[in-house]
Parts: C-alpha cells; structure tokens; sequence
C-alpha cells in the first residue's frame, strides 16, 4: 500500500499501526528529535512536535508539558537507563511506542562511532509490558513483526521468522 514511500518494512509497519490504533487527525508529542518519521506523520494528518534531544532520563519537561493527545516513541525507551520515568511523568492519556526485542542470537546494538547510539535495553515483549503496566499504562493492543536482512547466513535466516519489533498502543490507567 505504501510501499514506495517507505525507506524500509519498520516504518510501514509502525505507520500502519499507528495509523490504526490511533488515527487522524490527533496532535503527537513524538519522543526524539524531528526525523523522515515525523513527517510520514504529519503527512498522514498528525500534527507533531518532537522533544528537542534532551536526556530523558534526567529531564522529562517535555511530556509533563505537553497538551499532545498521543505521545509516540518508536525506538527511543531501549536507548534510556531509566524509560520507567518518563513513561510515568506521560501527561497524553494515549501512548504509541515500538521497540525492537531482544533477540537470543544477536547482542544488543552498540554504535562503534557513536557513544550515544546504543542500547541500554532490548527487552522481551513481557518485561516492556510489565514496564508499561508499572508505569502506570493499560495495554490495549500489540504488534510484532519480523526485520528480514538481505544477506546469507543463520542470523539472516533467524531473521526470516523472529519478531524483531514490537509495537504497544497503551492508555493511561
């Protein structure tokens, strides 16, 4: 459906869930700097703001000041120390996040250039659940799907078939 619009399968899936499970037009408070994804957004209807790079682990101003009806965060809480924090200080009373799952025959992802972009967590879908719940959300709908790779070997073939994203639409409780 959107095929050529999309640089690769993540973001069409992640559209078409959240296109699904919270659809324009609505106002987004999207976790992380402006990206191709947050004009994908705003394309599909959404008006959105992106927080500005800060630690949200040490400074969760943006979502405690927001007005945003839905907070998105696709990618972002693996990247945190402590995403149990601004999961909780949510003012948006709807939630739409994806993460990518740990996966047993791959280590957690780790730039080589770039001491910033790195996991902190790769969680399996029952602990991010377990999390959200803490934080004080009610899940309403899940989605997983597989991130295949164009490249010979076990992992690529593992790839085939394991759930690589994984993709929560959550209200606040």
């Amino acid at each position: 459906m959107y095929e050529k619009s999309f640089p690769n399968k993540r973001y069409k899936e992640t559209l078409e869930f959240l296109t699904h499970v919270a659809p324009a037009p609505a106002s987004i408070l999207d976790l992380g700097v402006r990206n191709p994804f947050s004009e994908l957004m705003q394309a599909q209807g959404y008006q959105v703001t992106n927080t500005t790079g800060e630690d949200l682990d040490l400074d969760t101003t943006s979502v405690k000041n927001s007005n945003a009806e839905i907070v998105t965060a696709f990618e972002i809480f693996e990247h945190l120390v402590a995403p149990f924090n601004v999961l909780r200080d949510i003012r948006a009373k709807k939630l739409v996040t994806t993460i990518p799952l740990s996966l047993w025959f791959s280590p957690a992802y780790r730039s080589k250039t770039d001491k910033w972009d790195r996991h902190y967590h790769e969680f399996e879908d029952w602990q991010f659940d377990w999390l959200l719940e803490k934080a004080g959300w009610e899940i309403k709908e899940r989605h997983k799907w597989t991130n295949p790779v164009k490249k010979i070997g076990v992992r690529p073939l593992l790839r085939q078939f394991t759930p690589r994203y994984y993709g929560v639409y959550a209200e606040k409780k």
